[in-house]
């Protein structure tokens, strides 16, 4: 039988409390017309305020009242008044153990109680054996089967009892996770998951030490680098379905206890808990690297468009006093022309008056190149950092396994016609590629008079992949 402690000390405080809330009091301690005929039938104001006290006790939180034991005040008077005693008698009532034993077999035969026994203990056990496949958690499982027990009419037993029974459920509950875990694997899983443990060449570290390491910074090569950690752990190929069936917080309590041991604790465990727990570790380890890389490639592209934009304002900055220059030489030469066509004059000689012709047809020159499309923005500069996606895009992609809903289909088609050029080395997008999924601001980037422009394709592909993984 297990007999490590499951509870912390204000756990057991918390579990066995009295109710201290007027809400509480009616709810547990309000007694019916049979409970008041039978505490009457004591004489004096002690002996029925104390018969009162173990009836409630009794009932909840279910144990007996011990010799020389301390009720909170409010429970006193709460009880008092409802049945017109002194509060001040229930300082008597413990004067003669006698009378509080006879009360207490009395009241076991009015209320149906039985005493907790060895099939009582086994009871608790069973009735946790569901509970504790889903939480490990003491204090939990300690609450249910103390309700457990009342709904059974069985008087409470210690704490410590019930801690026994909580620890041999977990025990229990532990051993069957992991036997699910490890069961299904052959000897080439366990040969994979015991190189898990081994040193990394060229390394201090083990493999597992560095397959949980999380990436530094939101860069193309730790984005390879995190990807790698990703395939080491799908070359394991644990057996498809493994864990399915146990509770997600029984899998990630074991997954985070053996991600926080060294390798030389873990090779202390007998094989069975051993694997079990590489097993859990693998798949809380392979589930994080996937959010861990979809979350890197966010940040790599916030990167992308913040470095666009910096830019774009950087050249709008550097072009001010050139496009100043033009907007005054502009207005010199309107009101030229006004003051010309008022005049009558000869409009030529009005603009040569501010500028000569030759500066003047320069002018134009240098406006045409400072001029901006009508959708100016800096969506166009993100091509100039194409290439450091492309160091792992392809990668990228292949690794995802993606489902989408109908509203994101065209999307995930768009990235499967994308992989499809990746894998056979095509350069032109394809003319009948999806184009649904292209938003207004980059239908002038992507539609251009060759086709489909690869780079602003792909990027806005990639784009609201991002955006539909996040929604």
């Amino acid at each position: 039988m297990s007999r490590r402690s499951v509870l912390s000390a204000t756990e057991r405080a918390s579990l066995l409390a009295l109710p201290d809330t007027q809400n509480d009091l009616i709810r547990h301690y309000t007694f019916n017309e049979s409970d008041l005929a039978l505490i009457r039938q004591r004489r004096g104001d002690a002996n029925r305020l104390g018969f009162a006290v173990q009836l409630c006790l009794l009932r909840y939180p279910g144990y007996a009242l011990a010799a020389n034991a301390t009720v909170i005040e409010p429970v006193i008077q709460w009880i008092a008044s409802q049945i017109k005693s002194d509060p001040g008698a229930w300082r008597k009532y413990g004067e003669r153990d006698e009378t509080r034993r006879e009360h207490f077999q009395d009241l076991r035969g009015y209320l149906g109680l039985s005493a907790f026994g060895l099939s009582d203990f086994r009871f608790v056990v069973k009735t946790l054996a569901d509970l504790a496949m889903q939480t490990d958690k003491g204090v939990v499982l300690a609450a249910y089967a103390l309700e457990a027990l009342r709904q059974r009419k069985v008087i409470l037993p210690t704490l410590t009892v019930i801690e026994r029974g909580c620890a041999e459920a977990i025990t229990r509950a532990n051993r069957g996770i992991y036997r699910a875990l490890a069961q299904p694997l052959t000897a080439l899983h366990r040969q994979r998951l015991d190189e898990l443990l081994k040193i990394k060449p060229d390394s201090n570290t083990t493999w597992l030490i560095w397959l949980r390491q999380s990436p530094l910074k939101p860069n193309s090569r730790y984005m390879l680098e995190h990807i790698e950690r990703l395939k080491t752990f799908q070359a394991i190929a644990l057996p498809d379905g493994i864990g399915r069936h146990i509770h997600q917080n029984r899998l990630l309590k074991i997954a985070r206890e053996g991600g926080q041991m060294t390798p030389q604790d873990l090779g202390k465990f007998e094989s069975e808990r051993r694997y079990a727990t590489l097993v859990a570790v693998t798949l809380e380890s392979t589930a994080t690297i996937i959010d861990e890389i979809i979350d890197l490639h966010d940040r790599i592209l916030l990167k992308l468009f913040s470095a666009a934009k910096h830019k774009h304002q950087h050249q709008f900055q550097q072009q001010g006093k050139a496009i100043n220059d033009k907007v005054r030489l502009l207005s010199k030469i309107g009101h030229a022309l006004l003051d010309a066509k008022q005049s009558d004059s000869d409009l030529y000689a009005a603009i040569e008056s501010v500028i000569s012709w030759d500066d003047f047809q320069q002018s134009i020159i240098e406006a045409d190149q400072l001029a901006k499309p009508a959708a100016f923005d800096h969506l166009h500069l993100i091509a100039e950092q194409f290439s450091t996606l492309r160091r792992y895009t392809p990668d990228f992609l292949d690794m995802l396994t993606l489902r989408a809903a109908p509203a994101a289909q065209d999307v995930l088609d768009a990235i499967a016609v994308i992989r499809t050029m990746n894998s056979t080395g095509t350069r032109k997008v394809p003319i009948d590629a999806p184009t649904a999924f292209i938003k207004p601001r980059w239908k002038s980037l992507v539609h251009v008079d060759q086709g489909l422009d690869r780079r602003f394709y792909e990027i806005c592909a990639l784009t609201e992949l991002k955006n539909a993984l996040r929604s």
